[in-house]
């Protein structure tokens, strides 16, 4: 099995990377596949820029640097993985990731914002879950409160 592991930097992802990891304990037999997906870069991005590469290797480090704790925690734990930085609206980009890796699953940290916000803006959570054609299962913050 694969599994998908979207990370932010957040908090409730390295608690989602440390739910796929209990379940690896328990028996499963699974590979990871992190994933941090960077927003495209702005118009003032682009103008400023005085190379497209240069912006490119910004994001690419950006990712790297927030998939960092993530690694750590699947390298202690021995748990095999894979690593993927792109660029893009981030529940279009996962659910791309999820194709292109073969993921059978994305675990993930929902932000657990709900309300008038979420129905307004939506949340990448919930366009993962409605456009996987795979499970996905959300881990929520452990303080309903801390998150925003």
């Amino acid at each position: 099995m694969k599994i998908l592991l979207p990370v932010d930097g957040s908090e409730v992802a390295l608690k989602a990377v440390r739910t796929a990891i209990a379940l690896t304990r328990k028996g499963l037999q699974a590979q990871m596949v992190l994933a941090n997906v960077q927003d495209p870069a702005s118009l003032y991005e682009i103008v400023m820029a005085p190379d497209p590469k240069v912006l490119e290797n910004v994001r690419e480090g950006a990712g790297a640097y927030l998939l960092e704790g993530a690694e750590a925690l699947l390298k202690q734990a021995g748990v095999p993985y894979e690593c993927e930085v792109a660029s893009g609206d981030p529940g279009h980009t996962i659910i791309d990731i999820v194709e292109r890796f073969g993921c059978d699953m994305v675990l993930m940290g929902s932000h657990g914002k709900g309300g008038l916000r979420s129905a307004l803006l939506g949340s990448v959570s919930q366009a993962v879950v409605h456009a996987a054609h795979v499970p996905v299962m959300l881990v929520k913050p452990d303080d309903e409160d801390a998150g925003g």
